[in-house]
């Protein structure tokens, strides 16, 4: 089945095409510019067309049968979102109705209708109204907080949770929501390609417990070992929380506002329209979710563009990662024998000073300290015990990736890719991971920030030197 995956740059966009494309379909995503497309498999097509330009639209959708609509404007600025998604839904339901499209698939937001909702969630409704109206038969999907390393409500939740050991909250942190594991989420989107008839009202989909945002801040902690105390107060209304998250967490304000504007309606499913149409799903729970989210044994997310400089620092799904590159004039092979004769009594190129000292501080606080060396004199392998590193991946000549086994609060990785270059030259780049658990893991973090820095930009001018001497 030929799909088009529109949003193909946004959290589930991205892994949604990943998912069909290993299905078996053939998978098209539409991007806004080409050039910015996230790196996804190779079988995987980009076509260029901005759901706001109805011009650029009929080519993208030529051919498809089954067109996913996952696009919103709250990515940019907070005013006048709400005609933006109405017009970016008019354009797109009327051009796949002219190129002969079957069915659009549109995941929208989650409330009850009950009482009033936001403008966010008005206007998600509202653009699957549009969509139903103007284009092919639609299925919608309504969700309401997707639980997963990446989804803009999940990091909210787990910014606050990690950075704030006492929090006064206001009164929606009691408000009924039925979060879903992300995983859940893209096993409906897949299933409604398999639907015969047409959906008349929206399917709403959700975990197999209702929580409030206390519940899953509480949980969250739990799962991290960390001791949270929420006080609720009546007067912080989400205005003034939205106010106080644009300086807590890195969420850009054009998506917390609109979102936590959102927080006074309860999100919770209402029908059970799932049940009868996808019999085989059975979701998993909130903790569920929050396990899944956790268990990663290493980052996952793809790296942003450097834009031309040489050192960069992001934060992502909690995670922080210090990148530093460097072109070297040698080949990768040759780089990547002196990244893995590293450690032991081979020394980390760089201040082998500060590596000590810091091998008998964790030694003296019961880590493993700097003692195991390494297993061989050269050559590392997956698995190995590297001094107080642990090798998660080693394939020559492109990728290291070591995990500490050292006394931290919070997981830390250092990574190294090379990719080859013209000219016989190497990229380098070294990323060192961190995801700080609480708030002594960010004090961590900034406080000993000076000294990795120094250490790695170091590192990487000694694996040159050594690399294009020959020494």
């Amino acid at each position: 089945m030929r799909v088009l995956v529109t949003g193909a740059s946004g959290y589930i966009g991205r892994q949604l095409a990943e998912k069909l494309s290993a299905a078996g379909h053939d998978v098209a995503c539409m991007v806004r510019d080409t050039a910015r497309a996230p790196q996804l498999q190779p079988q995987i097509k980009f076509v260029e067309a901005d759901a706001l330009h109805a011009k650029t639209l009929p080519s993208a959708l030529d051919g498809i049968d089954v067109a996913y609509y996952l696009i919103h404007s709250m990515s940019g600025r907070v005013e006048g979102f709400e005609e933006r998604d109405r017009q970016a839904a008019y354009n797109f339901a009327a051009a796949a109705k002219q190129a002969g499209v079957r069915r659009v698939i549109y995941l929208g937001g989650l409330a009850s209708t009950r009482a009033a909702v936001s403008s966010h969630l008005k206007s998600r409704h509202e653009t699957g109204a549009v969509l139903r109206k103007f284009g092919p038969p639609l299925v919608e999907l309504r969700a309401g907080i997707i639980v997963g390393n990446g989804s803009t409500s999940f990091e909210i939740i787990r910014c606050l949770t990690e950075r704030l050991p006492v929090m006064i909250c206001p009164r929606w942190v009691v408000t009924k929501t039925q979060p879903i594991a992300v995983s859940d989420v893209l096993e409906y989107l897949e299933a409604a390609l398999h639907l015969r008839d047409a959906v008349e009202e929206p399917i709403e989909i959700g975990g197999s417990t209702i929580e409030t945002y206390r519940s899953m801040m509480l949980a969250y902690a739990r799962h991290r070992g960390l001791r949270r105390l929420l006080i609720r107060i009546p007067v912080l209304t989400p205005r003034l929380s939205s106010y106080w998250l644009d300086f807590v967490t890195p969420v850009p304000p054009a998506v917390s506002r609109p979102l936590i504007e959102g927080l006074r309606s309860e999100s919770i499913c209402t029908n059970t329209l799932v049940a009868r149409l996808f019999p085989s799903i059975r979701p998993i729970s909130y903790d569920a979710a929050v396990e899944e989210v956790l268990k990663r044994a290493a980052p996952s997310m793809s790296l942003p563009s450097m834009g031309g400089a040489s050192h960069r620092t992001f934060r992502a799904e909690g995670i922080i990662c210090d990148v530093r590159e460097t072109i070297i004039d040698a080949p990768p092979d040759r780089v990547f024998e002196l990244i893995e004769n590293v450690g032991g009594t081979n020394g980390w190129f760089y201040a082998g000073f500060l590596w000590s000292a810091r091998g008998w501080v964790d030694q003296l606080i019961g880590g493993v300290g700097m003692k195991r060396g390494r297993p061989r004199a050269s050559g590392i392998q997956t698995g190995d015990a590297v001094d107080f590193w642990r090798v998660e991946r080693a394939e020559a000549p492109s990728t290291v990736l070591l995990r500490a086994e050292m006394k931290l609060p919070g997981e830390a990785w250092l990574q190294f890719n090379l990719a080859s270059q013209p000219q016989g030259r190497t990229l380098l780049r070294c990323c060192a991971w961190f995801q700080p658990r609480g708030l002594a893991g960010e004090i961590y973090w900034c406080g000993l920030y000076p000294v990795h820095a120094m250490i790695f930009a170091g590192m990487l001018r000694e694996i040159k030197k050594h690399a294009e001497t020959g020494t």
